[in-house]
């Protein structure tokens, strides 16, 4: 029979009733082992087949579908259910009763093979879901409609408001009136509330000139009475002292607060460039107070620089200005501290700038510096030039010396730069010396080098016996031979041999090489260099001894 032989091919068929009606097709539905539903016949009469088995098994359904709705049934297993859950039919729950797909288009008579449906079970009650521990899937919070996002205090910005800075200083100013020491204790304490980092230009106008400045040098609130102090360097006295205790008060106020010094510098080079827009009064303060701490190290030299602008030289400010500038300094300090300031900050070259162009001459600067009473400097700017000139001179006579061009024409060319530059001897000397022992590449060894070095200045011991005809020229020539036998070591034995070669030809006296010997010698190698000189100082002692002796009998 069809129908047992049907039936014995499915799978679980052995585990149900199959029940046959006279006149129908093949079983469309059997009996679930885990449900007790009564069987239907299919009324297509179609067969059974495996994937019904396999939907029967794997969705719960106890039926066996009719040909006509297995293309449907593949589409829908197809799809796999969503991971992690089960597949939820009629949009239900996780953990409620599923009721079995039915699919009426496909098979009119599904409906009649389907068992009763199973009675729909309550819904578990939902559960609250634990929070979500991440924070960037975090769901936001409902916000207000016009609420402010507070600002996070990093981000904000405050307002600069120097005039607000201004009225409190100036308020404290007046408060502690002409002590200068309360001054000082006022700007301490201020300093932890207000910030003067901020408002240094400020702050520094008003001590300076009672109130703020405006860029070109003009008073802001010279209308306004109560926005001004008196009490400030413009409004005191002009006398050095005076400015001295508020040169005081600065130095305290920078020792403080470290933070202001580079802003203290900025706000004087601004002055100084505002000069023209002050009283000659003002300037002199300002200058006075810039050259008491010039010199006591509060401000650097490089200051001076805003005194080489165009329209503060033309004028004559600039000049005027460092006289009185270069008067205070010294009278803190020595002559010396000023020209080593100048030099280290490389203006000891520029002096001449604080003049017109047309006025730009050592002579004009030596007469305005020396009828002013600095004498002093005007020395320093004619050996500044001199160096320069020097330094020419040397780089002349050392390609010369190079062409190997003659010794008399070397000499008439270096007699007429001293005359026109008004170089001294001795000045001179040095650089022949350096020029003649530059002129040759020596030999590597000892003891051959002493050999070349008496060859060669026995060549030009004529040159430099024409310029050293002064005591003074000659001491400073045995200090220049001393000097480079010391720096260079393959010359070290040969400084006995030089100085008595220098000797016969003239260009040393006795007079000067016992000189030396007794006291004109320099430090580097002394000890050497005298224990070489010790026979050759004797001889000319003795001889020296026997002259006396012979003209005395004579």
């Amino acid at each position: 029979m069809a129908t047992s032989s049907h039936s014995s091919a499915l799978p679980g068929a052995g585990r149900g009733t199959n029940h046959s009606l006279p006149g129908v097709g093949e079983i469309g539905c059997r009996q679930s082992p885990s449900a007790d539903l009564p069987a239907r016949r299919c009324r297509t009469g179609g067969g059974c087949s495996s994937l019904a088995s396999r939907f029967a098994a794997e969705k719960r359904v106890s039926l066996f579908l009719c040909p006509p709705f297995l293309p449907s049934l593949r589409l829908l297993l197809r799809a796999p259910p969503p991971r992690g859950r089960r597949r939820e039919w009629g949009g239900r729950a996780e953990g409620a009763a599923a009721e079995p797909p039915v699919c009426q288009c496909v098979c009119p008579s599904l409906l009649h093979c389907l068992p009763p449906p199973l009675p729909r079970l309550p819904s578990p009650p939902r559960t609250a879901q634990p929070p979500d521990r991440n924070f960037m899937n975090k769901n936001q919070k409902p916000v207000l409609t016009g609420q402010r996002f507070k600002t996070r205090k990093r981000d904000e910005k405050e307002k600069f408001e120097p005039t607000v800075f201004r009225d409190t200083i100036v308020q404290g100013l007046n408060e502690a009136g002409s002590d200068l020491e309360a001054i000082a204790k006022f700007l301490d304490a201020t300093g932890s509330r207000l910030d003067y980092r901020r408002y240094a230009d400020t702050l520094f106008d008003i001590l300076v000139a009672g109130s703020m400045l405006a860029p070109g040098g003009t008073r802001i609130d010279d209308n306004d009475k109560t926005k001004m102090t008196n009490h400030c360097v413009f409004f005191a006295d002009e006398d050095h002292d005076a400015i001295r205790n508020y040169a005081q008060v600065f130095n305290k106020l920078i020792r403080r607060y470290k933070y202001l010094e580079k802003a203290f510098e900025d706000e004087i080079k601004k002055l100084l460039l505002f000069l023209k827009a002050f009283t000659e009064t003002e300037q002199t303060k300002l200058a006075m107070l810039s050259g008491i701490l010039l010199a006591n190290g509060t401000l650097p030299a490089t200051i001076l620089t805003s005194l080489f602008t165009d329209n503060i030289v033309k004028e004559g400010i600039a000049a005027s200005f460092a006289v009185k500038l270069f008067k205070a300094w010294m009278a803190e300090k020595d002559a010396n501290s000023v020209t080593s300031a100048l030099r280290k900050a490389n203006l000891d070259k520029r002096l001449l700038e604080l003049f017109p162009a047309n006025r730009q001459n050592v002579d004009h600067f030596a007469k305005y510096f020396t009828e002013a009473g600095l004498k002093e400097l005007s020395d320093f700017l004619r050996v500044q030039q001199s160096l320069g000139t020097r330094k020419e001179l040397q780089k002349e006579l050392q390609e010369r010396l190079s062409q190997e061009c003659p010794i008399k024409e070397v000499v008439l060319y270096v007699k007429e730069e001293m005359k026109r530059n008004e170089l001294p001897e001795p000045a001179v000397i040095g650089l022949l010396w350096t020029c003649v022992m530059n002129a040759v590449e020596w030999n590597k060894k000892e003891e051959l080098v002493a050999e070349q070095a008496l060859k060669h200045l026995k060549q030009y011991a004529p040159l430099l016996a024409v310029f050293s005809t002064q005591g003074q020229s000659e001491l400073i020539l045995l200090q220049k031979v001393q000097e480079y036998c010391y720096d260079n070591i393959h010359f070290m034995k040969a400084f006995q041999k030089i100085v008595v070669l220098f000797y016969k030809a003239d260009v040393l006296s006795e007079e000067a090489i016992l000189k030396w010997y007794k006291e004109a010698h320099v430090a580097k190698g002394k000890s050497v260099f005298l224990d070489q000189m010790k026979k050759f100082v004797e001889w000319l002692q003795n001889a020296e001894e026997e002259s006396e002796s012979e003209g005395e009998e004579n």
